[in-house]
């Protein structure tokens, strides 16, 4: 396990090789560290802008290079967004690096978490668009089916995954509608408890089959209760179908 002190020495050392690189216009950190919420199992989330006429994918090629033989990098593995590539490191003590390159007309702030540490960057660039919550709906009474269709197949795998799917996504659109982050459950245990207290019962404990229908039912009554509150015309619609394939599922 890396210690504070490692992480700053890796941290300042990605971010001096950066600022080295005539290529690079700007760095800035992002993540835990610019929220002020760093703590002892933070990663390092970096990001940088390139000039342009450079290829971001052979800048951070070069840096992987250095970083492989300065830390002995154990994987690697890219992310895309828009046009900014994310290279995420491993090391052989747990420490995460996040080392993100965007063009230097889109490199700024998309969010309130962008400290900048040299270099120029847009003052506030267009966030992301919001999650399409309708989408998030559909998806889960999508979910809710197949999950019913896997329970009568006999695929209780399958129906352990579905149901968490559809926690997963109706956790989101409880996060969505209060104001928090729907990303990555980063926001969840920032709920409420009068929210979430009712998802305990949504966890599959077994995939024997009884077990499987009480989650199913469970979960089911959470996402009914949750699309109530974006929009009670559609609730109304789809609530009967819902109970006839999840929540009516338990057999005493």
């Amino acid at each position: 396990m890396f210690t504070a002190k490692q992480r700053d020495h890796v941290r300042n050392y990605v971010v001096e090789m950066a600022q080295a690189d005539p290529r690079v216009t700007g760095g800035a950190l992002i993540g835990s560290t610019a929220a002020g919420v760093e703590d002892s199992w933070s990663d390092i989330d970096v990001t940088f802008g390139i000039a342009t006429g450079n290829t971001i994918e052979t800048v951070i090629d070069d840096w992987t290079q250095k970083l492989e033989q300065e830390f002995g990098v154990l994987h690697h593995f890219d992310l895309h967004a828009g046009s900014s590539l994310y290279r995420v490191f491993l090391l052989p003590n747990g420490l995460e690096i996040d080392v993100s390159a965007t063009p230097e007309g889109d490199f700024g702030a998309r969010g309130p978490h962008f400290h900048t540490l040299f270099g120029r960057a847009q003052q506030q660039l267009n966030t992301p668009p919001p999650p399409d919550t309708s989408h998030m709906i559909g998806l889960c009474w999508h979910h809710i089916f197949h999950t019913r269709s896997c329970i009568e197949r006999r695929k209780p795998w399958q129906a352990a995954y579905w149901i968490s799917e559809v926690r997963n996504h109706t956790l989101a659109l409880a996060c969505i509608r209060l104001g928090e982050s729907a990303a990555h459950g980063r926001s969840v245990d920032k709920l409420p408890a009068d929210v979430t207290n009712s998802f305990a019962d949504t966890l599959v404990r077994s995939l024997d089959e009884q077990e499987l229908r009480r989650a199913l039912a469970a979960v089911t009554m959470c996402l009914i209760a949750e699309i109530e509150q974006w929009d009670t015309t559609l609730c109304a619609r789809l609530q009967p179908l819902l109970q006839e394939f999840g929540a009516l599922q338990v057999k005493v």
